[in-house]
């Protein structure tokens, strides 16, 4: 017994504390341990007065849990020290009882008295563990004490123990489903909490216990979309989930009415026949009674604040956004979260796994979201299968006629790979891709031919399948692919292909009379061994052949049959029988014989091969059950969007009185703060910095009293003698923002100057000092004159103010604005007949954009020719190609009938000449419309030396550089004519030359800042030479196409 011991000691346990072992394994003493001595030392230790004993015995029980170890045995000496007066034991203990309450519910209902005293304890790690063993213990007799302890808790100061109850709601409501009324009372007091530490857990709990009660998310909705950045990673997405089914019930769809207003829009424009006159006026009325959809600024607020989580570093949170904007957003907006779900893919591969499952549904109704990033779902060779196969997928929904070639190459890469599962995945994305696209699909046809001489059996198996499918949609056109593929039946094993093969030749054998009977005497001789699928095809085409051409194939077809009627399978049995009784006549045969050739020979539609995820979307992506493609346990279904909007008023929630006191307070104070004073610099940036609220937040949160108006710096500032507006007010001191910003119509490019207020024109009123005075709106008295601080005193704010606008030599800023600005060229954006009464051209003004200088400035003149008041003129749901951005006008309240108002608008054409779309909205209409740039208008001028000008000129040679040789106009001969001619075709600045027979200009695109150079070098006579070098190629060309029509017609 001793040596027994001895043994069980040495293997199992712990002599001397740098031992990695803690406490003894139940299997450590093999054959000769007992377990009534297991674990002796620690609980010997648990017994013991002292509490670093206690303590070390409980780290050494936590560690043994923790690495999967069972200690359930030590339950009655751990649960004794639950009342331990030592902090670190006591939480230690608590971990130990969470673990093992629910194993041992009568011991652990020993000690309730001391996990209620626990709930007591001024430690609020320790209230907290208290309730989480008291709601561990799964007996129905507590459920009482359970719910006193939870209602405690969830008005307990300690956010970690409020969440501690939100986690144990369900558990009580799993326990006892009759306490759901109790609980919901719970839940709404924790909604309530304004802590980020509850949120997450409280809307768990909402969703286990009653996600049927959205009454209850009303008065927390803002609160929770605000709260939600700040929320930990998992309460993120419990959050993000239950918002979206939220405002699924809450809020119209964003694209309900977009394909109406787009058929609508195009009928009336081309519909003059006299037939759809009718059909016309029913339209339009009914789009006038339908009221134009506007987005609830909830659903607005929802969108904008699950927006920046798209960065986070949890995959399930972007996930969750993604899915959020796919099911809430308009079509334009769905595009920002393409970019986040690719940078998911250098995940693991099981975070793949689901990314390209949900990718994959999106591709299917977004193609175009995904287009721009289609390198990233190219295959590696180190993906796994699965991974591979759902690229595959991607990939072929994104292909299109422009990028077919490119993914065709990679597919041919594919096709030589080790992995047989992705090859036949491969050809059969080939297959889908000849289908959808019509252009190539002869071109996929031949490529599958080719394979069919491939040495892997199930390559070639896999392209007969595919061929099989295609050739259903031309079989007249490719009946050479038929008899070669008849050939392959003497080499071809596999079954699937076997039986493809002949329902091809039996479907088609009008095509190949000659071959298709030799066919079938081969297989006929092999019936017997044939697997069931082959065989069943031998049947079908002995039964066309013996319809087609009885006089070779009688006998064989009998023959065949014969073998049939005693098969094993009885399927096979069953169809022989049937196909004898109704191809055969006899006196029994009946009426059927007659219809053989109808039933066996129907022309039947070629089959359309689609993707495996196209009806995925109607479950909730990101889901489970999108996952499966099946209905998982608890999943909880994407409600459809109302017909109507619910009243927004349910989620307004009262401000209490003293709280606005003390805002409007607060506000006096500042407003009585004279602006100018002796310490300007320091109050300044001060009282900016503590409103809070810029502009365009003040105008966005509708304060409609203009109580904000007395906090903004109104007054003018003067600077070197030109006058400096607040961007985005009115320069009449009137309550108005100002439509539209741009520079002095003079060439002052130190001026920011408005150029449109509510109550008319701002005029510039002269050019020798550009604006001495403010300009005043014709509709007011103008204001006392300002005290002016001298030229040499310049404030900070002074400085924030100018921020942004270009401070440029004054000898330079004529050259900036070099074209002249009347020749700019105007554009029809809106015909008065399609605008029914509203006009709208526009021009590029060449004037850099105040807000961004990566835009491009587009100046809008819009004309009301109606005899009724437009009113709420704005832009909404702009459709940018991926990577533009659209900068929205403010919106126009009104524009009285004959008036006219002039805004500008600023759009990232990121460098391309493709156009922005975007709608143009009034009251009770809205316009579809698209601005297309020239080339020349996509740059701003640069001004250089000569010697500059050269050195980056020799920088650009090769394919940088565009050379087309030209014959001038005799009127485009002259300097001034040459010069007018170039700036006209393009926002370019002159740079200085030396040579009288050469002009040089230089400028850089907008948005990337590449240079592009010109030279045009006059030769003898009228000939001439024209160079552009610039990085951007496509640019390059363009512009030397624009230029040489400028000067040649």
């Amino acid at each position: 017994m001793a040596a027994g011991q001895a043994y069980s000691e040495e293997k199992g346990g712990s002599s001397s504390l740098g031992e990695p072992e803690y406490g003894h394994d139940p299997a450590s003493g093999g054959i000769f341990s007992s377990d009534y001595k297991r674990h002796d030392d620690l609980k010997e230790m648990l017994d013991s007065n002292k509490d670093s004993l206690k303590l070390e015995a409980m780290k050494r029980i936590v560690a043994m849990i923790a690495r999967g170890k069972n200690a359930s045995d030590l339950f009655p000496a751990v649960v004794k020290n639950v009342a331990c007066k030592n902090i670190e034991v006591k939480k230690l203990v608590y971990v130990y009882l969470v673990r093992y309450a629910e194993e041992q519910q009568d011991l652990a209902l020993l000690s309730i008295s001391t996990f209620q005293r626990g709930l007591k304890d001024p430690n609020q790690l320790i209230r907290a563990s208290a309730l989480r063993v008291l709601s561990s213990i799964r007996v129905p007799i507590i459920v009482p004490i359970m719910m006193l302890a939870i209602k405690e808790a969830a008005s307990d100061m300690s956010p970690y123990v409020r969440k501690t109850a939100a986690h144990a709601i369900p558990k009580l409501y799993s326990l006892d489903s009759d306490q759901k009324d109790q609980l919901i009372e719970v839940i709404e007091k924790l909604l309530a909490d304004k802590t980020t530490l509850v949120a997450g857990s409280v809307v768990m709990a909402f969703e286990e216990v009653c996600p049927e009660r959205i009454d209850l998310i009303h008065k927390n909705y803002r609160k929770l979309c605000n709260l939600l950045i700040d929320v930990e990673e998992w309460g993120q997405v419990v959050i993000i989930n239950m918002l979206t089914r939220y405002a699924r019930t809450q809020f119209l769809s964003p694209n309900q009415n977009e394909s109406l207003l787009e058929d609508s829009a195009e009928k009336a424009f081309y519909g003059s026949d006299e037939e759809d006159t009718k059909d016309a006026k029913a339209e339009a009325t009914s789009l006038v009674k339908r009221k134009p959809y506007v987005m609830d600024p909830d659903h607005r607020l929802l969108l904008r604040n699950t927006k920046p989580l798209l960065q986070s570093r949890n995959a399930a949170v972007v996930m969750a956004v993604a899915q959020l904007y796919f099911h809430l957003a308009p079509k334009a907006e769905v595009g920002v979260i393409a970019k986040a779900l690719v940078r998911l893919l250098r995940s693991h591969s099981e975070v793949q796994y689901v990314v390209l499952q949900n990718v994959a549904t999106m591709s299917i109704k977004r193609r175009g979201m995904f287009e721009p990033y289609l390198k990233s779902f190219y295959i590696r060779s180190t993906d796994p299968t699965q991974i591979k196969i759902l690229k595959l997928e991607v990939l072929t929904n994104l292909a299109n006629e422009t990028n077919i070639s490119t993914i065709l190459r990679e597919f041919q890469t594919y096709i030589r790979s080790m992995d047989k599962d992705f090859v036949a995945a491969t050809i059969q994305a080939i297959g889908r891709c000849a289908t959808n696209i019509g252009k190539v699909r002869d071109t996929c046809l031949n490529g599958l031919v080719q394979l069919l001489s491939n040495r892997d059996e199930l390559v070639v198996a896999e392209s007969v399948v595919v061929i099989k499918k295609l050739l259903q949609m031309q079989p007249a056109q490719h009946s050479e692919i038929i008899k070669h593929m008849a050939k392959l039946t003497d080499n071809i094993q596999v079954p699937m292909a076997r039986a493809s093969i002949l329902w091809l030749i039996g479907e088609y054998c009008e095509h190949v009379p000659k071959i298709a009977p030799d066919v079938l005497r081969k297989m006929a001789k092999s019936f017997t061994n044939e697997e069931d699928i082959v065989k069943l095809q031998v049947i079908n085409l002995a039964a066309k052949l013996y319809l087609t051409n009885s006089k070779q194939s009688k006998l064989l077809t009998q023959y065949v049959l014969n073998l049939a009627k005693y098969d094993q399978n009885y399927d096979i049995r069953d169809r022989a029988r049937f196909i004898r009784q109704l191809i055969v006549p006899t006196e029994k045969s009946g009426a059927l014989n007659k219809y053989a050739k109808k039933l066996f020979l129907a022309q039947k539609p070629a089959p359309i091969l689609e993707s495996s995820f196209k009806d995925r979307d109607h479950f909730q992506l990101g889901s489970l059950s999108h996952l499966l493609n099946a209905k998982a346990v608890g999943y909880q279904e994407l409600p459809d969007w109302p017909d109507e909007a619910p009243d927004p008023s349910v989620r307004n929630v009262e401000v209490p009185e003293w709280t606005k006191c003390t805002s409007r307070e607060k506000r006096k104070e500042k407003v009585e703060k004279p602006f100018y004073s002796d310490s300007e610099g320091e109050s300044g940036p001060t009282e900016s910095a503590d409103s809070g609220e810029g502009l365009g937040s003040m105008v966005e949160s509708g304060k409609g009293d203009w109580d904000w108006w007395d906090q903004w710096p109104l007054s003018p500032r003067m600077a070197a003698g030109h006058m400096v507006l607040p961007m985005g007010l009115c320069s009449c001191s009137c309550p108005h923002v100002v439509v539209t910003m741009g520079l002095c119509l003079w060439g002052c490019s130190r001026v920011a100057v408005p150029l449109r207020c509510p109550h008319g024109t701002v005029a510039c009123q002269g050019s020798a000092n550009c604006f001495s005075s403010p300009p005043l709106c014709p509709a007011v008295t103008p204001p006392p004159p300002q005290p002016v601080p001298s030229s040499n005193i310049v404030s900070t704010s002074l400085v924030t103010d100018l921020e942004g606008l270009t401070l440029t030599d004054t000898s330079l800023a004529p050259a900036l604005l070099s074209p002249a600005f009347g020749s700019v060229r105007t554009y029809e954006l809106l015909h008065r007949m399609t605008g029914e009464g509203l006009s709208v051209e526009y021009c590029f003004s060449r004037r850099p954009f105040p807000h961004d200088p990566h835009m491009v400035a587009v100046q809008i003149q819009i004309s009301n020719n109606t005899d009724a008041e437009v009113k709420s003129l704005r832009i909404s749901e702009p459709k940018p190609l991926s990577g533009m951005r659209i900068q929205e006008f403010p919106e126009i309240e009104s524009l009285a009938p004959g008036d006219t108002a002039s805004v500008v608008m600023g759009i990232d054409f990121c460098d391309s000449t493709q156009a922005a779309n975007f709608q143009l909205c009034t009251h009770t209409r809205h316009f579809y419309v698209s601005i297309q740039p020239p080339v020349g208008e996509l740059m701003a001028p640069v001004f250089m030396s000569e010697n500059e000008f050269k050195k980056e000129q020799g920088k650009l040679t090769g394919m940088s550089e565009i050379t087309e040789k030209l014959t001038l106009l005799e009127k485009c001969r002259s300097d001034h004519a040459i010069v007018q001619q170039v700036t006209s075709a393009a926002n370019v600045g002159r740079v200085p030359c030396g040579a009288d027979n050469e002009y040089r200009f230089a400028a850089k695109t907008v948005t990337s800042g590449s240079l592009v150079l010109i030279t045009l070098e006059k030769r003898e006579g009228a000939a001439a030479q024209l160079t552009v070098n610039s990085e951007k190629m496509v640019i390059g060309t363009m512009l030397v196409k624009d230029i040489v029509q400028a000067l040649v017609q």
